[in-house]
């Protein structure tokens, strides 16, 4: 029976054999290469994402270099501005100091040469009408009135006494009086004028007070 094969059969069979086995070849092959392309794909994901978590840790390095460098920032302006203010302070406080320093030292000096302006008021109590129209007369009355006015120039004036009410910050009193005539702590003769300039009191006048 095996013997009546038919050779045409055969053959077909045989074709179809060969097609059949390089399908299997190219199937396998083509599995091969997904494979492959699959395995590449995955390497490179993972590549992408080791740059990607290292990119986010050089950024979180940085974010906090910034802070550090803003909380530095924000304490070297504080110190600068707390040095300005210290600045500021020093030059007000020595600008204040050279002042009361300059005053208190024009005060010290009018203070010593008050003496001469009572010397003087006092040579002028005797100059009389006679000796008044005398060089010696007229030199005494010119010298008290050019004295008196560079007082004023400088801020200096009388304090004013007699007749006025008693104030300790102005007056000295080293004798009392009854007298019905005067009000009470009334100033009824001054004995040595006082002097201030402004509010700074350089002799107190010495008075008599009365009641």
């Amino acid at each position: 029976m095996e013997d009546n094969k038919n050779p045409m059969e055969e053959e077909l069979n045989a074709e179809q054999a060969a097609e059949e086995t390089s399908e299997t070849a190219e199937n396998s092959n083509e599995a091969t290469e997904s494979a492959e392309t699959s395995c590449g794909d995955e390497k490179a994901c993972k590549g992408e994402k080791k740059k990607l978590k290292k990119a986010e840790a050089e950024l979180n390095e940085l974010k906090k270099t910034l802070e550090k460098k803003d909380v530095e920032l924000a304490e070297a302006n504080d110190k600068y501005l707390r040095l300005c203010a210290e600045y500021d302070n020093f030059r007000k406080r020595t600008a204040k100091e050279r002042e009361s320093i300059y005053a208190d030292a024009v005060c010290e000096a009018l203070t010593q040469i008050l003496p001469v302006l009572d010397n003087l008021e006092r040579a002028a109590q005797y100059n009389t009408e006679d000796m008044a129209e005398t060089q010696m007369g007229k030199g005494l009355e010119l010298t008290l009135k050019s004295f008196v006015e560079t007082l004023g120039k400088l801020g200096v004036a009388e304090i004013e006494a007699e007749g006025k009410p008693f104030d300790p910050n102005l007056h000295n009193a080293v004798m009392h009086v009854e007298d019905e005539m005067l009000g009470e702590n009334e100033v009824a003769e001054v004995f040595m004028k006082g002097y201030a300039k402004g509010d700074k009191v350089l002799r107190h006048s010495m008075v008599k007070v009365a009641n």
